[in-house]
């Protein structure tokens, strides 16, 4: 079983937002769009909902660049549970900059809650099962996904195959009825690209 230790990866990703390229950020978010696009269609949700989450996945993180105000010009020392409150800052900071841009309300609480977990560990709202939006648990799986499957200044990428049985270890966070779904749809990207298991790749973009 491979071990991932979600909380020290959200710091790290955090603490390495600004001196990372601002174009791997953008991917990030261009890839978690087009994800939660494709899913949202494969559970036959209506085109305006295919939208908002279209609009949201690329917008999910934006709260980051507030929230790093937080953690830069610090102590080195600075402990990582004091890091990781700040962090879970940046879902509530980005729904306030989107809800003052003025996007629509679904749009806006995609973002506040796209780290909540169905089985309610997640943040801010430690929210459960459906009373999650459902944008927000699908936009769960696609940014889980995209993470494990990029590098990472402190890792390199994981394969797709491998990011799958991660995400499965933690399906417990997952939705089943739109986690079952995004399997289908990354299991019949890696058979386009004719990939096996065991050969590294990358859907990443």
């Amino acid at each position: 079983m491979i071990e991932v230790d979600r909380d020290d990866i959200e710091v790290d990703e955090m603490s390495n937002y600004l001196t990372e390229d601002l174009k791997t950020e953008i991917a990030h978010g261009i890839e978690v769009s087009r994800l939660a696009g494709m899913l949202a269609k494969e559970l036959k949700l209506e085109p305006s909902f295919c939208h908002d989450i279209e609009v949201a996945g690329m917008l999910h993180d934006i709260g980051k660049l507030r929230a790093s105000t937080y953690l830069y010009g610090g102590d080195d020392e600075t402990l990582n549970v004091e890091k990781m409150r700040y962090v879970r800052m940046h879902p509530g900071l980005g729904y306030e900059v989107v809800k003052n841009e003025g996007y629509p309300d679904r749009v806006c609480e995609m973002i506040l809650h796209h780290h909540e977990n169905y089985d309610g560990t997640g943040y801010p709202d430690n929210m459960i099962g459906e009373e999650i939006p459902l944008g927000a648990r699908i936009l769960r799986v696609c940014d889980v996904f995209v993470a494990l499957t990029s590098d990472r200044p402190y890792r390199k990428a994981f394969d797709s195959q491998t990011a799958v049985e991660l995400l499965i270890e933690e399906v417990r966070h997952f939705d089943m009825k739109v986690f079952l779904p995004f399997q289908s749809i990354i299991h019949e990207e890696i058979e386009q690209k004719g990939l096996r298991v065991g050969v590294e790749d990358k859907l990443t973009y």
